[in-house]
């Protein structure tokens, strides 16, 4: 006998102690004075509370568990139904961001993730979803529904996870637009070979704008082109002492391309007209070279 108790006793300690109740302390314990009818029907009690108790705990794992397969299921179906969608591979911090503009823009969008904890947590924000199994785009790219889809970032984290799903992309849909971020920009050429359309260097466009950042303050932007090359769009102020003002934009248009002026909050239709006039307070929009931008800037300042 356990202890060299008496059975029933003996009994009621092993239930304790397998069910984690706790009743039980060897040469210590309590119940010891309990008389027989105590000791069965707490015996009794102890079985059905822990067996309950597990039975509710399974019923509640399972209902969530079918309860989010069943979603699943249906979001398959729903995504089926999608034409001219963007599909998204990597929900990392930057295709959290372009999932928040495609949903402001208001476009469908299906995001393909291999992170188990993430695809939950889309299903859970009732975004579309498929996760990929052991980096098997091509699945995943069905899923998503690449035969009616119009266009496909890619913003992984990982460049090799990228470049083998623009391999993938590019062989499933030969038409179809693929836009890519590559964080290390010695493998854009890679990435344009493997089916990119346009790839985007991540940490060189970061590094351009902050770099550009200590020389003017009025960079809002890179413009990286192949026919153009790297330009910057900046923003200048007209000053009350400004030699730009009472000048067309021809004057502007030596030193930079004028994309617009904004006046009074409002952007100006009629800035191309020979009559046109550049006023106080206006604020010019260009695209051009740092060297040349940092001149403009000094003029429009000028004081």
């Amino acid at each position: 006998m356990f202890e060299h108790l008496p059975a029933l006793d003996a009994m009621l300690a092993s239930v304790s102690t397998i069910t984690t109740i706790g009743l039980y302390v060897p040469n210590g314990g309590n119940f010891l004075t309990l008389n027989r009818t105590e000791a069965t029907l707490l015996i009794l009690m102890i079985i059905v509370s822990v067996g309950a108790g597990a039975s509710i705990v399974q019923s509640t794992v399972n209902s969530v568990v079918n309860g989010d397969m069943a979603k699943g299921e249906a979001d398959k179906r729903l995504i089926a139904r999608l034409k001219n969608h963007v599909i998204i591979y990597g929900y990392t911090h930057m295709g959290r961001y372009v999932a928040d503009k495609l949903e402001e823009l208001g476009l469908d969008y299906v995001v393909i993730s291999r992170n188990p904890a993430v695809y939950q947590e889309l299903i859970n924000k009732d975004i579309f979803a498929v996760i990929e199994h052991e980096t098997q785009p091509i699945e995943a790219l069905t899923a998503a529904g690449v035969e009616k889809a119009s266009m496909i970032i890619v913003s992984h984290t990982d460049d090799s996870d990228n470049m083998l799903f623009v391999l993938s992309a590019r062989k499933m849909r030969p038409d179809i637009r693929i836009v890519t971020v590559i964080h290390d920009s010695s493998l854009v050429g890679m990435a344009k070979n493997a089916g990119a359309d346009v790839v985007i260097p991540a940490s060189v466009t970061v590094g351009h704008l902050l770099a550009l950042s200590a020389v003017t303050k009025d960079i809002v932007g890179v413009v990286f082109s192949e026919k153009i090359g790297t330009k910057e769009l900046a923003e200048f102020s007209i000053f009350k002492s400004s030699p730009l003002i009472g000048k067309g934009l021809a004057e502007v248009a030596k030193l930079a391309v004028v994309v617009g002026v904004i006046r009074k909050e409002q952007v100006i239709q009629h800035v191309f007209d020979p009559n046109f006039r550049l006023e106080e307070g206006d604020t010019l929009l260009v695209l051009g070279d740092p060297s040349k931008l940092q001149v403009l800037e000094k003029e429009a300042e000028a004081t």
